[in-house]
């Protein structure tokens, strides 16, 4: 009879130490997460002036991406060569940076097509939700299923929080769509998407907000 070996529970989630990840990492993620938060302020700015906003990000991504291929044409720009650099992964060495250009053009997708607050709710997701999402995990992240593939446990609640009480605020309370909201980005955020993650986020998470108000 052939024996049937069940995985032990610490095989099926991969532990994983925060003492493995570099200084440097964690700098890099920062300087990261603190351009997303910042994509937070764009629907304050809007309301205050919602064209101005339009054409603020759109050419904000422009001149960033014209600055990158700069860079990878060996173009040193002072300061934002620099800038650049100190916020790329490993995984973005030799390669255009793209995080920048799908944070923008998703803060831009969202003030397009829906109206507050659903835009703000799926801006809010993008900054907040994504942005602590990659911070704890990278810091606390030991529980990384595989069916998750390389995302942890504590990175998706981290994600699940900031999403439900910023838009439990913005929607004045509405338990059903902080909820809601809270799900949709949590899963999108789990999914291997990469910088893509910046533009599904805050489409999805707008989408069904505006569907539900």
């Amino acid at each position: 009879m052939n024996r049937v070996t069940v995985p032990a529970f610490t095989e099926v989630l991969e532990p994983r130490s925060p003492a493995t990840i570099s200084f440097g990492e964690v700098k890099t993620e920062a300087i990261r997460k603190a351009i997303h938060f910042l994509i937070a302020l764009s629907p304050s700015m809007a309301a205050f002036h919602y064209k101005l906003t339009l054409a603020l990000l759109m050419a904000g991504t422009l001149f960033y991406a014209c600055m990158e291929y700069a860079r990878l044409s060996g173009i040193r720009v002072p300061v934002i060569t620099k800038a650049t650099q100190m916020a790329a992964r490993k995984r973005d060495d030799g390669r255009f940076v793209l995080g920048p250009v799908t944070l923008g053009f998703g803060a831009l997708l969202a003030l397009l097509f829906f109206p507050p607050p659903a835009s703000t709710i799926a801006i809010y997701a993008l900054a907040f939700g994504d942005g602590f999402a990659s911070l704890v995990g990278k810091l606390y992240g030991y529980i990384r299923p595989p069916f998750m593939m390389g995302k942890s446990i504590e990175g998706s609640t981290a994600c699940f929080i900031a999403v439900f009480a910023s838009a439990f605020l913005v929607s004045h309370h509405n338990i059903e769509i902080a909820l809601i909201a809270a799900l949709i980005a949590t899963i999108v955020e789990a999914l291997p998407l990469e910088d893509y993650d910046n533009i599904a986020m805050p489409v999805s998470v707008g989408l069904i907000v505006r569907l539900l108000l």
